[in-house]
């Protein structure tokens, strides 16, 4: 059997710390999997007349990088009609950004933003500064954790608030001292009140957005995501993009379970499962048990400084406990968003009392501040810790003059995004980014995971610098323990025979860099499926 691609570099580097033989440095591929680990003279005989040879002279070949939490569709489509609000650390600097999007265009259309830091607000935060630098427009700006929006008084015009509304959730329209609304919606099901009066993004529209935003993540190395929702338009537009060419990854799709939902629509999610195109599928369930610190909507034990973030999401527990006794009888796996230490602890609970799926483990999301007693729990209960560190390093302070940090109080903050110790428990962490909430170039959130702190910025103190990982814990988060959380150990996340083709091509292996050189460590290539796909400017290979 002649090989259809073999891989050339200096070396192979399987994180997984398995031994497969002497050092290798190639890999060939047949029918999209690896079918040998060698090196030159051991892959000799499998090269035939009509073998792709790909040589990357000094290059590391490792397992392909799966961030293991993101919202490539939704993410896509704000970024791609929205104004990017990154980097506004001041109201005059968000209005500059309004304004100059606003000239170019018509006066009565909508402008809307991602990615608003709400520590620009002095107090909590409202939307009648907007009227004061685009009067009469409709602005809705997405918070930088997504589970807010700050919206001008026109928008509230248009959308019919009126902070009277009230939610099965703990959704929100904040009202002021004189009961008008502020403009600040709080939590999904408000939000929807606001996202059903945008204008409507065509489909091809939305699928030229994702497309290139994948294309975009693929170059910093990614090969898979897993997609925490699957709202529409995402078939569609997934659908769309394979109708001209292949996803530039992998995407593993889990739809969310609305908080205190019915059997009826807990049904209809289960019904998804197993839908699939060439390179996306429909797999898991995820439930939303608390919201933010940030918006006072995560459950812990004790409220914070604003006698908030006590209360769940879900407002009727036992219907999340039959909910999610209902996806683990039928092996679906769940993710649960939990970030208060009350909500971590009430998942684990009930992941205790469901069991374990036979197709994949249960996971919990975000985990942003955990005690002590439960760090044993997730290996106890094999309970997948996935975690987004970067929130930690990009949106709180050392200091804690942070709006998280001030909320809940120096002794909780001070247990944020425990990787270290997670990891000394023997839980398996799996790293993603949130994105779009996160930078989605996986080489920043890994060094970020090894610094405790944005990577570009080396004058910033390190957050819980104590909870700093090595170069192979945080690769390792992005690719076996991402394998692991699918049910996937082997086919992804590893280098060896029988296992998925894919595979990300690095300059230098990163595991030999100081995290500050890492987001320069040029990915050459990424592989899915056996596809090889060189990056421009970066790579040259032959055939």
């Amino acid at each position: 059997m002649h090989a259809e691609v073999i891989l050339f570099a200096h070396h192979v580097e399987n994180l997984t710390g398995e031994t497969t033989g002497p050092p290798a440095n190639a890999v060939a591929i047949a029918d999209g999997r690896i079918i040998s680990v060698g090196d030159a003279s051991s892959l000799a005989p499998l090269r035939g007349p009509g073998t792709a040879v790909h040589e990357f002279p000094g290059a590391a070949i490792l397992p392909g990088l799966t961030d293991i939490h993101a919202h490539p569709v939704w993410g896509s489509i704000e970024i791609g009609r929205g104004v990017d609000l990154s980097g506004a650390s001041t109201l005059a600097q968000v209005c500059a950004r309004l304004t100059e999007a606003a000239d170019a265009r018509p006066a009565d259309e909508w402008i809307t933003g991602y990615d608003l830091d709400v520590n620009v607000f002095d107090g909590d935060p409202a939307g009648s500064v907007f009227a004061e630098c685009l009067p009469g427009r409709p602005v809705s700006l997405m918070t930088r954790d997504a589970h807010a929006l700050v919206v001008s008084p026109r928008a509230v015009e248009l959308a019919g608030l009126t902070g009277r509304e009230t939610f099965t959730d703990a959704s929100s329209v904040e009202v002021g001292p004189d009961g008008r609304p502020t403009g600040y919606v709080v939590e999904l099901q408000a939000m929807d009140l606001v996202f059903a009066h945008y204008p409507e993004v065509p489909v091809d529209t939305a699928a030229a957005y994702v497309r290139h935003q994948l294309e975009q993540l693929a170059r910093g190395g990614l090969t898979g995501l897993h997609a925490l929702d699957f709202a529409d338009p995402s078939e569609a537009v997934y659908r769309r993009i394979e109708e001209h060419g292949d996803l530039p990854l992998r995407i593993r799709c889990s739809p969310l379970v609305p908080a205190d939902s019915s059997p009826e629509v807990w049904q209809e999610i289960a019904g998804l499962q197993g839908r699939r195109g060439r390179r996306w599928h429909v797999e898991g369930a995820k439930f939303m048990l608390d919201g933010t610190a940030d918006n006072g909507t995560a459950w812990f034990e004790t409220p914070d400084t604003h006698g908030e973030n006590r209360r769940p999401l879900w407002r009727d527990l036992d219907a999340y406990r039959a909910a999610m006794r209902f996806f683990t009888d039928r092996s679906i796996p769940t993710a649960t968003h939990a970030i208060g230490d009350r909500a971590v602890r009430f998942a684990l609970r009930v992941i205790e009392e469901a069991g374990r799926t036979a197709r994949a483990p249960h996971r919990i999301e975000h985990i942003e501040s955990l005690p002590d007693d439960l760090l044993g729990r997730f290996a106890e209960l094999d309970v997948v810790a996935s975690l987004q560190p970067v929130h930690g390093t990009r949106h709180t302070r050392a200091d804690g003059t942070d709006n998280w940090s001030r909320r809940i109080g120096p002794d909780r903050a001070a247990h944020g995004w425990r990787t270290r110790d997670l990891l000394d428990h023997g839980a398996v962490v799996a790293l993603g980014s949130d994105w779009p909430i996160g930078p989605g170039d996986p080489r920043i959130g890994l060094a970020d995971c090894q610094l405790r702190r944005p990577v570009e910025e080396p004058r910033v103190a390190p957050v819980q610098p104590e909870q700093a990982v090595s170069a192979r814990e945080a690769y390792a988060g992005m690719t076996a323990a991402a394998a692991y959380a699918a049910g996937a150990s082997d086919e992804l996340g590893r280098i060896a025979p029988g296992c998925l083709a894919d595979l990300t091509v690095f300059a230098a292996n990163p595991l030999g860099l100081a995290p500050e050189a890492q987001p320069g460590n040029a990915v050459l290539a990424t592989v899915v499926g056996g596809a090889v796909r060189l990056h421009p400017n970066t790579a040259k290979g032959r055939s």
